[in-house]
């Protein structure tokens, strides 16, 4: 029998006393660990769900991976480059790509009876992955696309929308400035609303054979090719193998570029990279409140039983035992601690996720509700952190008992 855990256990289920200071010290480091593990599983939550919430609304316009044609040219007016399906197919194989389709893209000027406004016209093919689109709809539907006929439909933002006043099913005139000008009419479908300002006050989507007509590009002639993979985490690993196989496809006709959807947007991945540091910073600091809760706890437990220590030390434990026993008590002092603390982090995060009571600014935020992204590595994780790190820091407090004389200790009241 492990006499150290017995005894602990003991002290632990003695019901209160009179003149028992340490109860309420106790109970205030339990509701410390509790608070502070309730507030580092949120912070993760939080973060990691902003960050995949973000980074989905950013790759959804752009996909993870570009291949375009190389120059000095930063407007969405591109120079083709020559694709065929054997070469998708290609980078369709490298592990981890989950998608990949031909885009083209070309700037207009949407006109009304009234207003007019700038937008980008971004061309799908019958390859295009219309669910990001799809599931931020919010009026009307995305059109359908055959390879026999162009589409006359088009979708739009909202944010477009209510600029110029157009609802679906309203016809509405682009025009394209080169030589000749020439114009196109179509009827919008859908009207979208990301929350990405940048994106949604610009892009309208059509079929992709609109922009090769307008263009004079030949059927196999795209600004690009977009490749989603199944997690953007691997685009460290994706991104060398498909900037070689482009480089390989380069020639004297054509040279390809490639670029991940970090390197085109920095400031949006700079950001989120930031809200890391915040949450090590977080996790920092509740992780040591909680400590020297406990630390103060246990100082309280040592003090009011130094008769009982020096009890056992002059029975012949030795000290590395007494400091176990009051280790393994504190360690399930923390366990209860830990306990509450994932039912009130959990509790809060599921709120939030389907209640959705606290609102964000959309401009600001780029979504209009706090994401949640419950991870249950991370809760275990953070668990067994912060059990390891707060037992630990009580392991040097715990030499106190080493001072503690037997003599005095039995005489000690």
């Amino acid at each position: 029998m492990n006499l150290e855990l017995y005894i602990a256990n003991r002290i632990l289920s003695k019901k209160k006393e009179d003149g028992n200071i340490s109860k309420p010290i106790v109970k205030i480091a339990i509701l410390g660990i509790t608070i502070g593990l309730c507030v580092m599983i949120m912070s993760i939550a939080i973060v990691t769900g902003f960050k995949k919430e973000i980074s989905n609304k950013v790759t959804g316009f752009g996909s993870d991976i570009q291949v375009t044609h190389f120059d000095n040219n930063t407007s969405y007016e591109t120079i083709p480059i020559t694709l065929t399906d054997s070469i998708k197919n290609e980078i369709q194989k490298i592990q981890n790509v989950a998608h990949t389709q031909f885009f083209a893209t070309k700037p207009g000027i949407l006109k009304t009876k009234e207003e007019i406004q700038g937008v980008i016209l971004h061309g799908t093919g019958t390859d295009f992955d219309s669910e990001f689109i799809r599931k931020n709809l919010v009026d009307g539907k995305f059109y359908e696309i055959t390879d026999s006929t162009k589409s006359k439909y088009c979708v739009i933002s909202q944010n477009i929308s209510r600029m110029l006043k157009i609802k679906t099913n309203d016809k509405i005139t682009i025009w394209f400035v080169q030589q000749p000008a020439r114009v196109r009419r179509f009827t919008v479908s859908g009207i979208y609303n990301t929350g990405l300002q940048e994106f949604d006050n610009a892009f309208a989507f059509c079929d992709i054979k609109h922009i090769q007509k307008l263009n004079n590009w030949n059927s196999n002639q795209y600004s690009g090719l977009e490749i989603k993979l199944n997690d953007i985490k691997n685009i460290n690993t994706v991104y060398p193998k498909i900037r070689l196989l482009s480089s390989q496809l380069s020639g004297a006709k054509q040279t390809l570029r490639t670029r991940s959807i970090i390197t085109k947007y920095p400031y949006i991945f700079d950001w989120l990279d930031v809200l890391d540091l915040n949450v090590w910073i977080i996790l920092a600091l509740m992780t040591v409140v909680a400590g020297f809760n406990m630390i103060s706890g246990l100082l309280i437990l040592i003090l009011e039983r130094t008769n009982m220590i020096g009890i056992l030390k002059a029975l012949g434990q030795k000290d590395i035992n007494i400091r176990k026993m009051f280790l393994y008590l504190s360690a399930k002092l923390i366990g209860k601690g830990l306990i509450w603390g994932n039912i009130l982090g959990i509790s809060l995060c599921l709120i939030q996720k389907y209640g959705q009571v606290i609102k964000l600014d959309p401009v600001s935020y780029y979504i209009s509700t706090v994401p949640i992204n419950i991870n249950l590595l991370h809760i275990l994780l953070l668990n067994i952190g912060t059990l390891l790190i707060t037992v630990m820091m009580l392991i040097i407090p715990s030499m106190i008992i080493t001072k503690i004389s037997p003599v005095k200790a039995i005489k000690f009241e």
